[in-house]
């Protein structure tokens, strides 16, 4: 007997806020932000993109970023999906990411994200 794959297969994600914009939040696959660190590990300098792909690789339960450390995380991210070799579909998110966290650093507040389960 053949397995006929499921046409919405359960899909964890990473629940980011708008920033300063506290009813806003942003969904992002788990897929895809490991997909984004293997850009950033090959379009990123070295130097510049440890904090970006530690992140990306290992979110954890979630977390809460300072407003410095969101302008570092934005300034990668808005690099990265600027950058010729990453897909229209994971520099979109990229993109996304980085303004989020832009706009939480341009206010002062913090940038938080939470793990939300397959359902």
């Amino acid at each position: 007997m053949t397995r006929t794959p499921a046409i919405h297969e359960a899909v964890a994600h990473v629940v980011t806020s708008h920033g300063a914009d506290f009813f806003g939040e942003d969904r992002h696959p788990l897929k895809v932000l490991a997909s984004l660190a293997g850009y950033a590990e090959g379009c990123l300098s070295y130097a510049e993109r440890g904090p970006l792909v530690l992140l990306l690789t290992n979110p954890g339960d979630g977390g809460t970023m300072t407003p410095a450390q969101a302008a570092e995380m934005a300034t990668l991210l808005r690099k990265l999906a600027r950058h010729k070799f990453v897909k229209t579909s994971a520099a979109a998110h990229a993109r996304a990411l980085g303004d989020a966290a832009a706009r939480a650093a341009a206010d002062g507040e913090p940038w938080e994200w939470r793990i939300e389960a397959a359902a």
